[in-house]
């Protein structure tokens, strides 16, 4: 065989690559298209079969893994600790870990990950990646309110494990006799709830309306009240501002409904009374 022969060989079978390589990625988007119909209509099992075809023909297709890690979290179900369902959990962790392996800087994956450590309550992990989402994003307000609700997850916890080994509920005040398991549970939860009034206020910063992470600051407010042991005049203090937060997440979530109805003004709403005018 000739050098020209060999050449047009060669040239032959890149060819025939290139067109096999283009017809996979038309036929892994054809399959995305499909596991996002399937997805959208809630049949997750169709879907993932779906996605996970278009991540066959097709490895660089970053969004068919987004999604094939997001319909097997979808399948799990917080609070049910069978291995099909922790299983299903650990699949989505690990296709955004793929996510992450060529993109480090795919925050939906470092929140996909996140979100479902702090479903399985696994306080650590679920804080290790929302963190990692501040030096990506330090600018979006969810991922700080985020770790505020892991805080106040993770310290409610540890506040009702305590009581309850001392045959008391979770929102029983400590008494005088109690000064001991109430300086163990302050050891616990002081820096937990530090951080989580931080990261809470941090949200509110950036959104002034979020009635949301008001709702969990006042929450953290009164896990700090609870173990201001040997400090009445703290404890009532701390209770008050709990309160003052409830007011504000209350006249926020007002304002927004206001909002909202001046939005749909003009339209017409039926089975409803109209709203006398004032005068």
């Amino acid at each position: 065989m000739n050098r020209r022969t060999r050449l047009v060989a060669v040239l032959a079978v890149a060819g025939a690559l290139l067109s096999t390589a283009g017809c996979n990625k038309l036929r892994a988007r054809d399959q995305l298209n499909k596991g996002v119909q399937a997805y959208k209509s809630a049949n997750y099992e169709q879907a993932i079969d779906h996605f996970q075809n278009a991540v066959g023909l097709d490895s660089d297709l970053k969004v068919a893994k987004l999604y094939l890690a997001t319909a097997y979290a979808q399948q799990y179900v917080p609070g049910v600790d069978t291995p099909e369902n922790l299983r299903m959990a650990q699949q989505a962790i690990e296709e955004y870990q793929r996510v992450l392996e060529k993109d480090p800087a795919s925050v939906s994956s470092l929140q996909g990950i996140g979100y479902l450590y702090m479903q399985m309550k696994k306080w650590d992990k679920a804080r290790e990646y929302y963190r990692k989402t501040l030096d990506l994003d330090p600018n979006d307000p969810a991922n700080y309110y985020s770790l505020g609700f892991i805080a106040w997850s993770q310290a409610y916890e540890n506040a009702a494990l305590l009581k309850a080994k001392n045959g008391m509920k979770v929102d029983d005040p400590f008494k005088k006799g109690d000064q001991k398991i109430c300086e163990e549970l302050r050891a616990q939860n002081a820096p937990i709830v530090e951080d989580g009034m931080k990261m809470l206020q941090t949200a509110m910063d950036k959104r002034d309306d979020y009635d949301d992470a008001m709702s969990y600051m006042n929450l953290l407010y009164r896990r700090k009240a609870d173990i201001a042991c040997d400090d009445p005049a703290a404890r009532a203090s701390l209770n008050r501002s709990a309160d003052e937060m409830v007011n504000r997440a209350m006249a926020a979530r007002k304002k927004k409904a206001e909002e909202a109805a001046k939005k749909n003004q003009g339209g017409i709403i039926l089975d409803q009374a109209p709203t006398p005018q004032k005068k």
